[in-house]
């Protein structure tokens, strides 16, 4: 179940981006799980990665992989996530890369794992071993679809997004693909997100980028308020087109690189587990932005609120206790103001003179919904974008393992 249409995008080719997929059978049989994609020696790469003290073993390993040397293959499995595995689980995700690296004819530093999938299962080394030739024989500058099919896990589509802009007489491309359901709570980026450029950025110019993306995209969606353990987003810049060497190429490039991240993220709400609405919450009048997120993000983890979502109910008191818990200090309740779509809930520290329960139930039983909520403190504002709570989210995550 997905929230809207959607297609995935005719991705242009980025010079020196090869991607290929195979079907190692980590869970599914006859399914992509495998994807390795292949960067030039020009890359420079920027990455987050989960805060959750349980990261998994490729996490760690990528972040040191990252800091010896200048990457040149992604490795990425999905239905293993190779978490809560110890120093076996280390061993493995090293073995992973040391085995790609041997076919490639590249130091295994060069290689960074994903995982993605069951936490607390060994990695079924043997079975990724033997898929890698099929990968690398499958890479190709035309592979996006593929390997955005190959990271999916409940996912029910795959999701990609691709800008092009000019600068100074070039055009610059920006691709990413990114998978993400459920577990969806991110802590620094997206459950997994890879974005590709062939703009030449330098690592002091890339880190902030991406950092500044991934705050204002996928650090901004929620489905279940739970972090993943191998959440990780990647910003890879061949150096093969325009340089991003100013101030004003870079404002253009970020605005455009957080469009594309913002598109994947609002695609992994359309998509989350067992969704049937999308919603859009909107704070403002806070006196900062982390006072208005906090806000947001007590909204859209409340599971009355979220139920009554999926049930169309426009019982709004919901939405009211849930602002007035947000961890705000001195909070004025008086000057709040809570709109649901068109229609105004609350004013003057109670239920607005105008609200109807007809006009709340229309809303309420819409697939996209906005809630704007205004505190009357500052000037600061955020958005968040999160789902309903529906049974099919239960049944899913029930039957995850079987």
């Amino acid at each position: 179940m997905a929230v809207g249409e959607a297609s995935f995008p005719a991705m242009p080719v980025i010079e020196g981006i090869r991607l290929g997929t195979a079907m190692a059978g980590f869970k599914t049989p006859g399914r992509r799980d495998l994807v390795v994609v292949e960067l030039p020696e020009t890359t420079t790469l920027a990455a987050t990665f989960t805060r959750n003290a349980f990261c998994a073993a490729p996490v760690h390993v990528a972040r040191r992989h990252l800091e010896a040397q200048a990457p040149r293959y992604l490795l990425v499995n999905t239905g293993n996530a190779n978490a809560g595995t110890g120093e076996q689980g280390m061993r493995d995700a090293e073995a992973s890369c040391e085995a790609l690296a041997s076919l490639a004819g590249v130091s295994a530093q060069s290689v960074l794992p994903f995982s993605t999938g069951v936490i607390g299962e060994p990695l079924p080394v043997t079975r990724l071993c033997d898929a890698l030739p099929d990968a690398l024989s499958a890479l190709n500058t035309d592979g996006w679809h593929a390997a955005a099919e190959g990271i999916l896990t409940t996912d029910t589509r795959p999701k990609g997004a691709t800008r092009q802009i000019d600068i100074d007489g070039h055009v610059v491309t920006i691709n990413g693909i990114a998978k993400g359901s459920g577990m969806i709570q991110p802590n620094m980026a997206t459950m997994l997100g890879f974005v590709f450029t062939d703009a030449a950025i330098d690592e002091a110019r890339l880190q902030p980028l991406l950092r500044a993306a991934v705050d204002a995209s996928f650090n901004c969606i929620t489905v279940d308020s739970d972090t993943s353990t191998n959440d990780a987003c990647t910003l890879a810049a061949t150096g093969r087109g325009a340089s991003i060497d100013s101030d004003a190429r870079e404002a253009r490039f970020a605005a455009a690189l957080t469009e594309v991240l913002v598109e994947l993220a609002q695609a992994i709400i359309r998509d989350a587990e067992g969704a049937t609405k999308f919603v859009t919450l909107e704070v403002e009048g806070a006196s900062s932005r982390r006072e208005a997120l906090d806000v947001a993000f007590t909204v859209a983890h409340s599971p009355l609120v979220k139920t009554a979502l999926y049930a169309s109910d426009a019982n709004w008191g919901r939405i009211l206790a849930a602002v007035g818990r947000a961890p705000v200090e001195a909070l004025d309740v008086s000057r709040i103001v809570i709109d649901l779509g068109d229609v105004r809930l609350v004013e003057n520290g109670g239920r607005a003179a105008s609200y109807t329960e007809e006009a709340g139930s229309a809303v309420m039983a819409e697939a996209e919904i906005a809630i704007r909520i205004h505190l009357g403190r500052g000037d600061a504002s955020a958005t968040v974008w999160t789902s309903d709570l529906s049974h099919d989210y239960v049944s899913i995550n029930a039957d995850y393992r079987s």
